[in-house]
Protein backbone atom coordinates (compact mmCIF):
# COMPACT_ATOMS: atom_id res chain seq x y z
CA UNK A 1 0.00 0.00 0.00
CA UNK A 2 3.14 2.46 0.08
CA UNK A 3 2.66 5.21 -1.91
CA UNK A 4 6.37 6.28 -2.35
CA UNK A 5 6.48 9.64 -2.02
CA UNK A 6 3.81 10.66 -0.79
CA UNK A 7 3.97 13.53 1.69
CA UNK A 8 4.57 13.22 5.56
CA UNK A 9 1.62 15.00 6.88
CA UNK A 10 -1.89 14.86 5.03
CA UNK A 11 -3.30 13.60 8.46
CA UNK A 12 -3.87 16.26 11.13
CA UNK A 13 -2.32 14.91 14.26
CA UNK A 14 -4.50 14.22 17.61
CA UNK A 15 -5.39 17.54 19.43
CA UNK A 16 -5.41 18.19 22.96
CA UNK A 17 -8.81 17.61 23.44
CA UNK A 18 -8.84 14.10 21.02
CA UNK A 19 -5.59 12.98 23.72
CA UNK A 20 -7.60 13.70 26.82
CA UNK A 21 -11.36 11.98 25.26
CA UNK A 22 -8.61 9.18 24.58
CA UNK A 23 -7.36 9.18 28.39
CA UNK A 24 -10.72 9.19 29.56
CA UNK A 25 -11.96 6.32 27.73
CA UNK A 26 -9.15 4.06 28.24
CA UNK A 27 -9.16 4.87 31.67
CA UNK A 28 -12.71 3.53 32.00
CA UNK A 29 -11.81 0.32 30.14
CA UNK A 30 -8.37 -0.59 30.93
CA UNK A 31 -6.66 -0.67 34.37
CA UNK A 32 -3.45 0.86 33.86
CA UNK A 33 -0.57 -1.53 33.31
CA UNK A 34 1.95 -2.23 35.73
CA UNK A 35 5.66 -0.93 36.02
CA UNK A 36 7.86 -3.15 37.13
CA UNK A 37 11.63 -3.08 37.82
CA UNK A 38 13.69 -5.68 35.96
CA UNK A 39 16.93 -7.35 36.99
CA UNK A 40 19.15 -6.71 34.19
CA UNK A 41 21.27 -4.09 35.60
CA UNK A 42 24.21 -5.76 35.17
CA UNK A 43 23.85 -6.71 31.66
CA UNK A 44 22.79 -2.95 30.77
CA UNK A 45 24.76 -1.18 33.22
CA UNK A 46 21.48 0.99 33.74
CA UNK A 47 18.28 0.42 35.81
CA UNK A 48 15.45 -0.70 33.71
CA UNK A 49 11.73 -0.90 34.14
CA UNK A 50 8.87 -2.39 32.27
CA UNK A 51 5.96 -1.19 31.03
CA UNK A 52 3.94 -4.33 31.15
CA UNK A 53 1.64 -3.99 27.87
CA UNK A 54 1.26 -7.69 27.88
CA UNK A 55 -0.97 -7.61 31.00
CA UNK A 56 -3.80 -5.83 28.70
CA UNK A 57 -7.09 -8.41 27.65
CA UNK A 58 -5.87 -8.45 24.27
CA UNK A 59 -2.28 -9.79 24.86
CA UNK A 60 -1.40 -6.07 23.25
CA UNK A 61 -0.65 -2.20 23.49
CA UNK A 62 -3.18 -2.29 20.26
CA UNK A 63 -6.06 -2.45 22.60
CA UNK A 64 -5.69 1.11 23.71
CA UNK A 65 -6.00 3.21 19.99
CA UNK A 66 -8.53 1.04 19.24
CA UNK A 67 -10.67 2.18 22.04
CA UNK A 68 -10.16 5.82 21.39
CA UNK A 69 -10.72 4.96 17.56
CA UNK A 70 -13.95 3.18 18.10
CA UNK A 71 -14.79 5.72 20.82
CA UNK A 72 -14.45 8.61 18.41
CA UNK A 73 -15.80 6.69 15.02
CA UNK A 74 -18.18 4.10 15.85
CA UNK A 75 -21.08 6.68 16.63
CA UNK A 76 -23.32 5.07 13.21
CA UNK A 77 -25.28 2.14 12.63
CA UNK A 78 -22.57 0.95 10.29
CA UNK A 79 -19.81 0.93 12.98
CA UNK A 80 -16.43 0.72 12.07
CA UNK A 81 -14.19 -1.86 9.67
CA UNK A 82 -10.32 -2.63 10.00
CA UNK A 83 -8.03 -5.13 8.74
CA UNK A 84 -5.51 -7.26 10.37
CA UNK A 85 -5.28 -10.49 11.40
CA UNK A 86 -2.84 -10.02 14.09
CA UNK A 87 -3.07 -7.51 17.52
CA UNK A 88 -4.51 -4.61 15.90
CA UNK A 89 -7.53 -6.80 14.68
CA UNK A 90 -7.75 -7.88 18.11
CA UNK A 91 -8.06 -4.64 19.40
CA UNK A 92 -10.45 -3.04 17.39
CA UNK A 93 -12.80 -6.25 17.88
CA UNK A 94 -12.48 -5.87 21.79
CA UNK A 95 -13.21 -2.41 22.05
CA UNK A 96 -16.34 -2.43 19.60
CA UNK A 97 -17.42 -5.59 21.42
CA UNK A 98 -17.26 -3.42 24.90
CA UNK A 99 -18.56 -0.30 23.39
CA UNK A 100 -21.31 -2.20 21.28
CA UNK A 101 -20.19 -0.97 18.50
CA UNK A 102 -20.90 -2.98 14.71
CA UNK A 103 -17.04 -4.08 13.39
CA UNK A 104 -16.06 -5.89 10.61
CA UNK A 105 -12.28 -6.95 10.72
CA UNK A 106 -10.94 -8.21 7.32
CA UNK A 107 -8.42 -11.00 7.86
CA UNK A 108 -6.73 -12.61 4.68
CA UNK A 109 -8.19 -16.30 3.68
CA UNK A 110 -4.74 -17.86 4.76
CA UNK A 111 -4.60 -16.20 8.32
CA UNK A 112 -3.36 -18.47 10.89
CA UNK A 113 -6.10 -20.35 12.55
CA UNK A 114 -4.74 -19.47 15.86
CA UNK A 115 -5.53 -15.67 15.01
CA UNK A 116 -9.06 -15.94 13.72
CA UNK A 117 -9.92 -18.02 16.32
CA UNK A 118 -8.98 -15.36 18.84
CA UNK A 119 -11.31 -12.87 16.85
CA UNK A 120 -14.07 -15.44 17.31
CA UNK A 121 -13.75 -15.98 21.00
CA UNK A 122 -13.95 -11.81 20.79
CA UNK A 123 -17.27 -12.34 19.21
CA UNK A 124 -15.91 -11.30 15.97
CA UNK A 125 -16.36 -13.11 12.85
CA UNK A 126 -14.24 -12.42 10.92
CA UNK A 127 -13.97 -11.41 6.81
CA UNK A 128 -11.85 -13.72 4.72
CA UNK A 129 -10.35 -12.00 1.74
CA UNK A 130 -7.18 -12.56 -0.54
CA UNK A 131 -3.98 -13.40 -0.02
CA UNK A 132 -2.04 -11.02 2.16
CA UNK A 133 -2.64 -7.84 4.19
CA UNK A 134 -2.92 -5.64 1.16
CA UNK A 135 -5.43 -7.45 -0.16
CA UNK A 136 -7.23 -7.58 3.08
CA UNK A 137 -7.16 -3.64 3.30
CA UNK A 138 -8.14 -2.80 0.18
CA UNK A 139 -11.09 -4.97 0.40
CA UNK A 140 -11.85 -3.35 4.33
CA UNK A 141 -11.36 -0.14 2.38
CA UNK A 142 -14.56 -0.61 -0.14
CA UNK A 143 -16.05 -2.30 2.73
CA UNK A 144 -16.51 1.11 4.97
CA UNK A 145 -16.93 3.41 1.30
CA UNK A 146 -19.97 0.65 0.59
CA UNK A 147 -21.77 0.44 3.86
CA UNK A 148 -20.65 3.89 5.36
CA UNK A 149 -18.48 2.31 8.19
CA UNK A 150 -15.52 3.89 9.21
CA UNK A 151 -12.35 2.51 8.82
CA UNK A 152 -9.86 2.04 11.56
CA UNK A 153 -6.00 2.55 10.72
CA UNK A 154 -3.47 0.51 12.56
CA UNK A 155 -1.62 3.80 13.21
CA UNK A 156 -2.35 6.12 10.77
CA UNK A 157 -5.11 7.82 12.62
CA UNK A 158 -5.36 10.40 14.93
CA UNK A 159 -7.61 8.63 17.44
CA UNK A 160 -5.79 5.81 17.23
CA UNK A 161 -2.45 7.68 18.09
CA UNK A 162 -4.36 9.89 20.92
CA UNK A 163 -4.78 6.07 22.89
CA UNK A 164 -1.51 5.14 21.98
CA UNK A 165 -0.21 8.33 24.09
CA UNK A 166 -1.73 7.12 27.34
CA UNK A 167 0.52 3.91 27.68
CA UNK A 168 3.25 6.53 28.48
CA UNK A 169 1.13 8.75 30.16
CA UNK A 170 0.39 6.07 32.67
CA UNK A 171 4.15 5.74 32.87
CA UNK A 172 4.68 9.73 34.03
CA UNK A 173 2.70 9.25 36.48
CA UNK A 174 4.17 5.88 37.72
CA UNK A 175 7.97 6.99 37.30
CA UNK A 176 8.38 10.45 39.00
CA UNK A 177 11.19 12.41 36.93
CA UNK A 178 13.56 12.05 34.00
CA UNK A 179 13.74 8.60 32.11
CA UNK A 180 14.42 7.02 28.66
CA UNK A 181 11.61 5.56 27.08
CA UNK A 182 12.31 2.92 24.53
CA UNK A 183 9.66 2.80 21.90
CA UNK A 184 9.25 -0.57 19.28
CA UNK A 185 8.65 0.74 15.75
CA UNK A 186 6.74 -1.03 12.98
CA UNK A 187 4.16 1.77 11.77
CA UNK A 188 4.58 3.99 14.21
CA UNK A 189 1.56 4.91 15.82
CA UNK A 190 2.72 4.09 19.72
CA UNK A 191 5.86 6.12 18.82
CA UNK A 192 3.75 9.37 17.50
CA UNK A 193 1.66 8.84 20.86
CA UNK A 194 4.28 8.11 22.95
CA UNK A 195 5.91 11.62 21.32
CA UNK A 196 3.41 13.54 22.41
CA UNK A 197 2.75 12.26 25.83
CA UNK A 198 6.47 13.23 26.35
CA UNK A 199 6.30 16.63 24.39
CA UNK A 200 2.76 17.41 24.26
CA UNK A 201 0.67 18.39 21.39
CA UNK A 202 1.73 21.69 19.52
CA UNK A 203 -1.26 23.80 19.91
CA UNK A 204 -1.55 22.26 24.03
CA UNK A 205 1.65 24.66 25.83
CA UNK A 206 -0.54 24.87 28.58
CA UNK A 207 -2.01 21.31 29.26
CA UNK A 208 -1.22 18.00 31.85
CA UNK A 209 0.80 16.80 28.09
CA UNK A 210 3.30 19.04 27.86
CA UNK A 211 6.64 18.19 30.04
CA UNK A 212 7.23 20.85 32.68
CA UNK A 213 6.56 17.84 34.80
CA UNK A 214 9.61 15.89 33.48
CA UNK A 215 12.17 15.28 30.44
CA UNK A 216 11.59 12.32 28.95
CA UNK A 217 13.89 10.86 25.74
CA UNK A 218 11.83 9.14 23.38
CA UNK A 219 13.99 6.31 21.60
CA UNK A 220 12.34 4.25 18.53
CA UNK A 221 13.45 0.78 18.01
CA UNK A 222 13.00 -0.90 14.45
CA UNK A 223 13.68 -4.08 13.11
CA UNK A 224 16.96 -4.47 10.99
CA UNK A 225 14.29 -6.26 8.82
CA UNK A 226 11.87 -3.47 8.13
CA UNK A 227 12.56 0.35 8.92
CA UNK A 228 10.10 2.01 7.23
CA UNK A 229 9.34 5.00 9.72
CA UNK A 230 13.07 6.08 10.33
CA UNK A 231 13.25 6.18 6.60
CA UNK A 232 10.50 8.50 6.13
CA UNK A 233 11.48 10.09 8.52
CA UNK A 234 15.07 10.89 7.26
CA UNK A 235 13.63 11.41 3.56
CA UNK A 236 10.83 13.55 4.24
CA UNK A 237 8.32 11.05 2.61
CA UNK A 238 7.26 8.20 2.25
CA UNK A 239 9.85 5.48 0.97
CA UNK A 240 9.41 2.06 -0.01
CA UNK A 241 12.10 0.20 2.15
CA UNK A 242 13.03 -3.80 1.61
CA UNK A 243 11.05 -5.81 4.02
CA UNK A 244 12.50 -9.21 5.63
CA UNK A 245 11.55 -11.85 8.01
CA UNK A 246 11.49 -11.01 11.33
CA UNK A 247 10.76 -12.40 15.09
CA UNK A 248 9.58 -8.94 15.43
CA UNK A 249 6.85 -9.93 12.63
CA UNK A 250 4.70 -7.29 14.49
CA UNK A 251 6.84 -4.42 13.39
CA UNK A 252 7.53 -5.63 9.87
CA UNK A 253 5.76 -3.38 6.62
CA UNK A 254 5.47 -0.54 4.72
CA UNK A 255 3.67 2.76 5.83
CA UNK A 256 0.65 3.52 4.16
CA UNK A 257 0.05 6.56 2.21
CA UNK A 258 0.11 9.90 3.91
CA UNK A 259 1.60 8.39 7.09
CA UNK A 260 1.42 11.18 9.54
CA UNK A 261 4.13 9.40 12.62
CA UNK A 262 7.12 9.40 10.56
CA UNK A 263 6.60 13.48 10.47
CA UNK A 264 5.55 13.75 14.06
CA UNK A 265 8.98 11.48 14.69
CA UNK A 266 11.54 13.87 12.88
CA UNK A 267 9.22 17.02 13.98
CA UNK A 268 10.52 15.75 17.63
CA UNK A 269 13.89 14.84 16.60
CA UNK A 270 13.38 11.31 17.72
CA UNK A 271 16.38 8.93 17.53
CA UNK A 272 16.09 5.36 16.43
CA UNK A 273 17.87 2.29 16.44
CA UNK A 274 18.20 -0.71 15.06
CA UNK A 275 18.23 -4.50 15.96
CA UNK A 276 19.30 -7.56 14.09
CA UNK A 277 17.29 -11.43 14.89
CA UNK A 278 20.02 -12.32 17.61
CA UNK A 279 19.33 -9.67 19.40
CA UNK A 280 15.55 -10.17 19.32
CA UNK A 281 15.88 -14.12 19.95
CA UNK A 282 18.02 -13.25 22.88
CA UNK A 283 15.97 -10.70 24.64
CA UNK A 284 13.11 -13.01 24.23
CA UNK A 285 14.68 -15.39 25.65
CA UNK A 286 15.88 -13.22 28.70
CA UNK A 287 12.50 -11.72 29.48
CA UNK A 288 11.18 -15.48 29.63
CA UNK A 289 13.88 -16.90 31.93
CA UNK A 290 15.04 -14.39 33.59
CA UNK A 291 12.14 -12.06 34.29
CA UNK A 292 9.19 -14.64 33.92
CA UNK A 293 7.90 -12.60 31.11
CA UNK A 294 6.30 -13.89 27.96
CA UNK A 295 7.25 -11.09 25.50
CA UNK A 296 6.74 -11.01 21.30
CA UNK A 297 9.22 -10.53 19.22
CA UNK A 298 8.30 -7.11 18.37
CA UNK A 299 7.62 -6.16 22.12
CA UNK A 300 11.22 -7.25 22.73
CA UNK A 301 12.93 -4.74 20.41
CA UNK A 302 13.69 -2.40 23.28
CA UNK A 303 15.67 -5.00 25.74
CA UNK A 304 17.17 -6.18 21.96
CA UNK A 305 18.84 -2.30 21.04
CA UNK A 306 20.03 -2.69 25.01
CA UNK A 307 21.59 -5.91 24.86
CA UNK A 308 23.65 -4.51 21.38
CA UNK A 309 24.89 -1.94 23.08
CA UNK A 310 23.04 0.83 20.17
CA UNK A 311 22.02 2.89 23.42
CA UNK A 312 23.34 5.22 25.44
CA UNK A 313 20.58 5.99 27.65
CA UNK A 314 21.04 8.43 30.59
CA UNK A 315 18.91 7.69 33.56
CA UNK A 316 16.44 5.14 33.96
CA UNK A 317 15.15 3.27 30.96
CA UNK A 318 11.80 2.05 30.65
CA UNK A 319 10.91 -0.65 28.13
CA UNK A 320 7.42 -0.50 26.65
CA UNK A 321 6.78 -4.50 26.19
CA UNK A 322 4.04 -3.96 24.00
CA UNK A 323 3.06 -7.63 23.64
CA UNK A 324 2.63 -10.87 24.76
CA UNK A 325 1.24 -13.01 21.57
CA UNK A 326 3.88 -15.46 20.24
CA UNK A 327 3.07 -18.79 19.64
CA UNK A 328 3.86 -21.17 21.89
CA UNK A 329 6.03 -23.02 19.96
CA UNK A 330 8.41 -20.05 18.98
CA UNK A 331 8.71 -19.56 21.89
CA UNK A 332 9.51 -22.91 23.37
CA UNK A 333 11.88 -23.06 20.77
CA UNK A 334 14.03 -19.81 21.79
CA UNK A 335 13.94 -20.63 25.37
CA UNK A 336 14.77 -24.60 25.02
Amino acid sequence: MTDVGSPLRTVEPPTAADLDHARHVVAAELAPTPLVRLPLDDLVGADVYAKLETMQPTGSFKVRGALAAVAALGGTDAGVVTASAGNHGLGVAYAATRLGVPVTVVVPANASPAKIDGLRRLGVDPVLHGSSYDDAEVHALALAQRTGAAFVSAYNDPYVIAGQATCLAEVRDQLHGGFTAVVPVGGGGLLAGSVLAAHGPTRAAASPWSSAAARIRVIGVESAASRAVSAAAEAGEITEVEVGPTLADGLAGNLEPGSITPGLAAAHGVEFAAVGEDHITEAVRLLATRCGLIVEGAGAVGLAALLAGTLSPAGPVVLLLTGRNIAAAALSKIIA
